[in-house]
């Protein structure tokens, strides 16, 4: 992504893989410049999915308003297109009431759907066509599903493990839906000027070892079990009858449990699986960051919180 310094700021993304410190630094910097934050987390716009999405609680936010939050029921999908639908509208309406946005999250296809005119993201979705693929991948497996894109779009097809069957699937969507493959509309879209209405501040946060974010991490799943993240998914399947298909339950800290409560896994491997799959996560976080123009990083285990947003606020008023 190419940000010309001459483009003038109209907002801060806050980004980092999970665990590294997004929610109190953006809070802090929502205080200091009196304005709101717009989450760009995947999980935390589902309600009922709150200790294992890490959502931030009433006395976390600190008087703060967040969007994006809690904004549709556990058993429904939601796709980009209408995340970006709905961010765009609020970061609008700030921006014409002369705040700044601060968009904060790790969710990258989100904060790529801001940034810039993503046409594939924009395809809106089928939940039947989805819904197919996912019975299929189910009776027949990953693998399967895996060749049926490969004959439909090669390129992305070897982009994709088969396991990462939520993407080899959306990528099956797109075509059934448009006409078009995702490679074709990756194409397009490289030859397209970017018509967002934001022009961002992007602030990159992590830790300074790798070993040190993953003991963090590991740290926040014993948290969630403690706070009571068994009995919040045993609410979700048992008693509202969500399953593994469900677009919720695919999230990390809750597909973990299915195994679980079919008695395929004690409570101590859930934990572990928990951890290893957040661990992967927040990896494949940092790689997809690097497509980011990051303006700075900041390891939050060497700087204050308030060292950090008196830098941020700095930079954003110099280069405004």
């Amino acid at each position: 992504m190419v940000q010309e310094n001459s483009i003038k700021y109209n907002c801060i993304i806050i980004l980092g893989p999970t665990a590294c410190g997004k929610t109190s630094i953006s809070i802090e910097l929502a205080k200091e410049l009196n304005t709101e934050i717009i989450s760009a987390d995947s999980m935390q716009i589902y309600k009922d999915l709150n200790i294992g999405s890490a959502k931030v609680t009433q006395q976390e936010a600190q008087g703060i308003q967040h969007h994006m939050i809690d904004i549709i029921p556990s058993d429904a999908t939601f796709s980009v297109s209408e995340y970006k639908i709905l961010a765009e509208k609020i970061a609008s309406r700030m921006i014409e009431e002369s705040k700044i946005p601060i968009i904060a999250g790790g969710t990258g296809f989100y904060l790529t759907a801001l940034i810039e005119n993503n046409i594939y993201g924009l395809c809106e979705g089928d939940n039947s066509i989805r819904q197919k693929y996912i019975q299929i991948a189910s009776e027949k497996g990953n693998i399967y599903v895996h060749n049926i894109l490969n004959k439909i779009d090669p390129v992305s097809a070897q982009k994709l493990h088969p396991n990462d069957i939520k993407r080899v699937i959306r990528a099956i969507e797109i075509y059934e839906v448009t006409g078009k493959t995702k490679t074709e509309l990756e194409l397009e879209n490289k030859k397209q000027i970017s018509n967002s209405i934001l022009h961002p501040l992007i602030i990159g946060l992590n830790l300074s070892t790798r070993e040190k974010l993953y003991s963090k991490i590991d740290k926040r799943v014993d948290i969630m079990f403690e706070e009571g993240l068994l009995d919040e998914v045993k609410h979700l399947i048992c008693d509202k009858g969500l399953t593994i298909n469900n677009q919720s339950m695919q999230g990390i800290g809750y597909k973990e449990f299915f195994d679980y409560f079919s008695g395929n896994a004690t409570i101590d491997e859930t934990k572990s699986k928990i951890c290893l799959n957040t661990r992967h996560y927040a990896k494949r976080q940092l790689t997809y960051f690097n497509k980011f123009n990051i303006e700075k990083w900041y390891n939050t285990d060497e700087i204050s919180v308030d060292d950090i947003v008196l830098d941020i606020c700095n930079m954003y008023f110099n280069k405004k």
